[in-house]
């Protein structure tokens, strides 16, 4: 082993250094170095030829030997005046004199030191600036955002402000800490604690009447399962499960009767219960469910049966263990005829958790994610229920089997039942966006701390100054923003619409955001994920937990692209009413419309426009927004009709026209979330809010008609300067909002102990 404390050796060591810079030294190197230092009679025999030894290109040196002399090396420069501009000739001829007799080498020996710098043909100067060279220290990260944090972060809670604030105070305790060790079994008993004491807290009763524990409030329930989902996913859907579907469904769909059974002890997690409504082999066709429900009058009772067994009821939340009971959408058949899926409440467990007999009961086991949460499987045989156990809100069945329903409509009254899904949806959507907020807020954090490659000489740059950095995080931002504040306006009209009040439109909306909101988290979390490199990809991080978690939110309460397709179908039936409904002069009317708004739309010179000013402006925005989904839905309309009149069977033309289908329903749902963000930035006082939310609404709409350029060149709408200046105008919304990325994401209000992420709450001035 080299004496690195000899002066011949210290001199020679920056051309060891450099010969294994790279971690391979080529023959041709070795050679040269090697002759060079054997004729260097100023070195004693033995140190020449340790030192050769060392530049045997079969052994390299080890890494703790390389790192010695590196260390060796900077530790002699710091003795000396020398500078990361010297050469390797002037390191090694300064260093040598650190230690030992500190005399000086002499003149032959510098010079013999820079003919071998010169015979390896190397910039000396780069590779000692890269050996010592020290960037400057790097400044904290600030935020320099026009507004305060804590004034967004109130425009953002809305009305339920305190409420929101008392959730966020409740899941620091101590009690609702992670526990990540649990096995599963342990984890289910967990997430039910974690409930009851939500429910101590008169949080699952929110929306129940008074007389039952509530407030009849939906919009603060809704709120409490959103600010919920910033902590664990799986007590969030086990919340929803008991109070939102289980109680939900008794409190929407039954009567007087049912409430005063059912309702208190829903809402303080003594009963607790399950929502079985999807079977293995119907899933999202609830119109076809096969589980039956035969009225028997002679003994005044329901008979509730899985006729085979891909008839039983698949994935319901709380069935596995702890829901003791149900309840159950099955075909109702009384006096000889089938009246359609109705609801029943039906008991499938003792008190000691044995199911009841005739019930048989199935774990659905390990999941991708959501373990905390008791998914079963539910097979009844022949199982009997009092007449009173039909939740009876929209139609009875008398002692004798008469039906009856105010509704006569078998269609009308199948969707009204169903009604009580959209609160369901509306929540789901609300949830996945809150863990889209966390995700994006570990990202932002870390991508404003995290820092990686720079100018020579200079502090590493922060992950979030790069293009590639804000360009997949910041348009993810801005959507989430927008989605927000649709989902909130979304929340509110629900809220206020009586139990009889119709929400044909609300569900569609719902339909649309929930679907759009959740493709929305998947996408993000990916985003998220990649953007925290290695460091996303650790358990504790929770970026991996929270993809897991809501990875299923695009298929419960209902699948993705059916209530796409749902949405869709809902225009075109909206589009062929009002066509039906025309007289000539209205027809005539549309037709003028039509053509004014296309001539006004695709005029050369708005298409050709090109400067930022328009590109931002809410007329263009919202009017390629608006344009696409009213062109989609007349090309669709179109497309079905040909295939129809070409004697295609109508349920065939649907079917292939799918595609265009689910893309009228995106852009219906993007042109919606628009005009939802526009509005609720109009009823903002605050300038400073104001400025941000208009540019981060101008970035959303940007993004969107970038991500979907292909179809507003096809269509005319743009020409290609403008779509290149589109994407201009992309970064540079991108590079305006990325010095307050870091006060928006703090804005959500996320606690750091929800969180749980190192590298997004530890020493947040310091680099992760």
């Amino acid at each position: 082993m080299l004496d690195t404390s000899s002066p011949q050796v210290r001199a020679v060591l920056p051309l060891l250094y450099v010969a294994w810079a790279d971690g391979v030294l080529t023959p041709s190197e070795a050679e040269t170095i090697r002759t060079q230092i054997r004729a260097q009679d100023w070195i004693d025999t033995s140190t020449r030829e340790a030192i050769c030894n060392h530049l045997d290109p079969q052994t390299p040196p080890t890494a703790t030997q390389y790192f010695r002399w590196v260390r060796a090396l900077k530790e002699g420069a710091k003795e000396t005046s020398v500078t990361t501009r010297c050469s390797l000739a002037e390191l090694g001829a300064a260093v040598a004199t650190v230690g030992g007799d500190g005399a000086a080498l002499s003149d032959a020996s510098r010079r013999a030191l820079a003919d071998i710098e010169a015979a390896l043909g190397i910039d000396g100067e780069e590779l000692v600036g890269d050996l010592l060279g020290e960037r400057p220290e790097p400044t904290p990260p600030t935020s320099e955002a026009p507004f305060e944090v804590s004034t967004l972060t109130e425009v953002l809670d809305g009305e339920h402000a305190d409420l929101r604030d008392h959730i966020r105070t409740l899941l620091q305790d101590p009690v609702f800490r992670y526990r990540p060790e649990l096995d599963t079994a342990a984890y289910r008993e967990q997430v039910l604690r974690w409930c009851e004491h939500l429910a101590e807290q008169g949080l699952g009763a929110l929306a129940y009447p008074e007389d039952y524990g509530g407030d009849g409030d939906m919009g603060r329930f809704i709120a409490t399962f959103e600010t919920l989902a910033y902590h664990d996913l799986s007590m969030v859907v086990k919340f929803g499960v008991q109070f939102g579907l289980f109680g939900g469904s008794i409190h929407r769909l039954g009567t007087e009767r049912h409430h005063e059974k059912y309702l208190e002890s829903a809402g303080t997690l003594e009963l607790p219960g399950c929502f079985a409504m999807t079977e293995r082999n119907h899933g999202s066709n609830v119109r076809e469910l096969e589980t039956t429900a035969r009225y028997d009058p002679a003994t005044e009772e329901f008979v509730i049966n899985t006729p085979h067994d891909g008839a039983h009821k698949e994935w319901i939340g709380n069935a596995a263990v702890h829901g003791r009971v149900a309840t159950v959408f099955a075909q109702l058949h009384t006096d000889g005829e089938d009246h359609g899926v109705h609801a029943f409440v039906v008991p499938i467990r003792t008190e000691d958790g044995t199911p009841r007999p005739r019930v048989r009961i199935e774990d659905c086991g390990e999941k991708m994610g959501l373990n905390g949460v008791d998914n079963g499987r539910l097979w009844f045989d022949q199982v009997r229920i009092p007449r009173e156990n039909l939740l009876d809100r929209y139609a009875s069945v008398a002692p004798d089997g008469t039906y009856d329903s105010p509704i006569p409509s078998p269609g009308k009254r199948f969707f009204t039942m169903l009604s009580t899904l959209i609160g369901g949806r509306i929540s789901v959507a609300r949830a996945g966006l809150s863990a889209a907020k966390s995700g994006l807020t570990i990202a932002v954090r870390y991508g404003n701390r995290r820092r990686q490659f720079g100018p020579k000489d200079e502090p590493e740059v922060p992950l979030l100054d790069y293009r590639t950095h804000k360009r997949r995080l910041l348009p993810k931002l801005a959507t989430t923003y927008a989605l927000h504040f649709a989902l909130d306006d979304l929340t509110r009209r629900f809220a206020a619409k009586g139990r009889d009040a119709s929400l044909d439109a609300i569900e569609a909306e719902a339909n649309a955001l929930k679907a759009y909101a959740t493709w929305h988290t998947t996408d993000t979390l990916q985003e998220a994920r990649e953007a925290c490199g290695g460091q996303g990809y650790r358990a504790d991080t929770r970026i991996g937990r929270l993809k897991a978690d809501t990875d299923v939110f695009t298929t419960f309460e209902g699948d993705n692209t059916v209530l796409m397709l749902q949405v869709a179908k809902g225009l075109l039936s909206d589009f062929r009413r009002e066509f039906r409904d025309m007289n000539l002069l209205g027809m005539a009317r549309f037709v003028a419309t039509e053509m004014a708004t296309q001539v006004a739309e695709l005029n050369p010179v708005v298409t050709r426009k090109t400067d930022a000013d328009h590109l931002r402006s809410l007329d263009f925005q919202q009017g390629a927004f608006r344009y696409r989904a009213e062109q989609m839905l007349q090309n669709v309309g179109q497309r079905l009709k040909r295939r129809i009149d070409d004697d295609m069977d109508p349920f065939e033309a649907f079917v292939d026209v799918q595609d265009h289908l689910v893309d009228l329903a995106h852009a219906e749902a993007e042109r919606v979330i628009l005009d939802r963000f526009v509005a609720a930035i109009e009823a903002i006082d605050d300038p400073t809010i104001r400025e941000s939310l208009t540019a981060l609404r101008q970035l959303f709409a940007l993004a969107r008609v970038e991500a979907d350029l292909d179809w507003f060149l096809e269509a005319g709408y743009v020409t290609s300067a403008k779509a290149k200046a589109v994407r201009g105008g992309v970064n540079a919304l991108c590079d305006e909002l990325r010095p307050q990325a870091e006060a928006l994401v703090d804005a959500f209000g996320i606690p750091d102990a929800c969180l749980a992420a190192p590298i997004a709450t530890q020493d947040r001035v310091e680099a992760a």
